[in-house]
């Protein structure tokens, strides 16, 4: 592990301190509030489900049935926003404002068209939809089903609107902006749910409304945000206050019109990044199926195991994202010194955080464990799997998943697209067939075929980084 991470940290040839982009001090700014911002979603998306619960088992049904579709759609919202995040940090890299602020209303008017024609289809062919994908569930829960997925059809827009401007933001490297917007609209959406549930007890409606409201004003307040022309910016290399040169914004013009250029831009890196994100959540599902052949006692650990995963995962997607604002700009200014430079750093950051944090929520698991209503065998089970997961993820994960987020902000996306289609299905899904079913290991053979396939991408990603064929990539031109 030593050796590793020597020769992680020293790149071909060490940057001079006046040339850094990012200081250590910058970095600390872009990265912190990225990691509280997911943590805070994940622990909201715990307490939703506790509170939506009193509303009954067809609303609990519903809203679970809906929110696996619903995923496809942020997945894809999110995977378009990446896209833009990549063009805007390599404009603001290259100091270009115009094209920067150009890219940034391209992007949120592509995102407002692509959801709202999400959203028209799903508003009139709601039940179609709902039968094509879930069968003949009783009338009550498709009901509920209806009902949430008509409302939460209308969120669409602000969701795919916010998640463009955050995208922006975080480009500047103002994730602070974005990490007070999400506490705020998480309490507008947990306050809601409360008095939706236990107030008017309105049941779904009661959970979906807060959840359009709080959407709706996140994606208000960020377009405002990317409206100010004019905004006093922590600066990169020092963390002083000062006016950045290379602030983009949105203006009406840019957003209404059609710029071809960029758009291919944009869609050149988000439609690689929609069909990976979009074929593992395929995947999920299809592993969800074997999961369900182990058992209760299996299948109850592995439900528990994947909250803590989820918890544990955080590290590394949260230092994924400060991949794209940093490679972005170093590639965007043409320095692909600097660009290796900070892949390096930052993985040293992401492994050394990652084993700490995997850590922390290992030792934390038996003891969060007792307040579960588990047999000592589905319990035993769930630390079994942790244990597993926790390892490998603190290990690997930074390689597979975060280093790949550089190689995409750097404009390598169809090779990692390539490696992570090819992966899931290889990996994943045939060995969790074999370990799971063939030799009878059950949720942990599931677990270790998704440990294999991190395994796999974290070598062929590292080998590509060291080569240094990412470096070759223009995006902007």
């Amino acid at each position: 592990m030593k050796q590793l991470l020597y020769r992680i940290t020293e790149p071909a040839g060490s940057i001079p301190d006046e040339r850094k982009i990012f200081s250590n001090h910058a970095l600390k700014l872009l990265i912190l509030p990225l990691f509280f911002e997911q943590l805070l979603e994940v622990l909201v998306g715990v307490s939703d489900t506790f509170m939506v619960s009193y509303a009954g088992e067809a609303a609990v049904s519903g809203v679970s049935l809906v929110n696996m579709f619903n995923t496809v759609f942020i997945f894809l919202f999110s995977a378009l926003a990446a896209g833009g995040a990549v063009v805007v940090s390599q404009y603001i890299g290259s100091r270009d404002r115009k094209n920067g602020s150009l890219a940034a209303g391209q992007l949120v008017m592509t995102a407002a068209v692509f959801s709202a024609a999400a959203m028209t289809v799903c508003l009139i062919l709601n039940r179609q939809l709902l039968r094509l994908l879930f069968g003949e569930v009783d009338r009550d829960v498709m009901e509920a089903c209806v009902t949430y997925l008509q409302i939460s059809a209308y969120s669409y827009p602000a969701i795919a609107i916010y998640n463009a401007g955050a995208a922006i933001y975080r480009s500047m490297g103002k994730t602070d902006v974005t990490m007070n917007l999400s506490l705020a609209a998480n309490v507008i959406n947990i306050a809601g749910n409360a008095l939706g549930v236990f107030v008017f007890h309105a049941g779904v409606a009661g959970v979906a409304y807060p959840s359009l409201i709080a959407r709706s004003f996140s994606a208000a307040v960020i377009v405002v945000l990317c409206f100010r022309q004019k905004d006093r910016m922590t600066g990169n290399s020092g963390g002083t206050e000062t006016e950045s040169p290379v602030r983009v914004y949105l203006t009406w013009k840019n957003i209404f019109c059609w710029n071809g250029s960029m758009v291919k831009r944009i869609l050149g890196i988000a439609v690689p990044n929609g069909i990976e994100n979009g074929l593992f959540q395929l995947v999920k599902v299809a592993l969800s199926s074997i999961t369900a052949l182990f058992g209760t006692v299996q299948i109850a650990a592995n439900g528990v195991a994947q909250s803590f995963w989820s918890v544990a995962a955080l590290m590394g997607t949260s230092l994924g994202l400060a991949f794209v604002t940093v490679i972005g700009q170093c590639m965007g200014a043409g320095d692909t010194e600097a660009a290796d430079y900070y892949m390096r750093k930052l993985l040293r950051i992401t492994l050394l955080a990652s084993i700490l944090w995997n850590g922390l929520i290992l030792l934390a698991a038996p003891f969060v464990l007792k307040g579960y209503a588990l047999s000592d065998e589905a319990a035993r089970l769930v630390v079994i799997l942790v244990l597993i997961h926790n390892v490998f993820n603190a290990l690997f994960y930074p390689f597979s998943g975060a280093l790949a987020n550089g190689l995409r902000a750097a404009g390598d996306v169809k090779f990692t697209m390539y490696v992570s289609v090819f992966s899931t299905i290889a990996c994943r899904v045939v060995f969790s067939v074999l370990f799971g079913i063939r030799l009878r290991l059950g949720v942990i053979g599931v677990a270790l075929a998704m440990c294999l396939d991190w395994m796999i991408r974290a070598v062929i990603f590292w080998i590509r980084f060291r080569r240094g064929r990412w470096k070759e990539f223009r995006v902007i031109g």
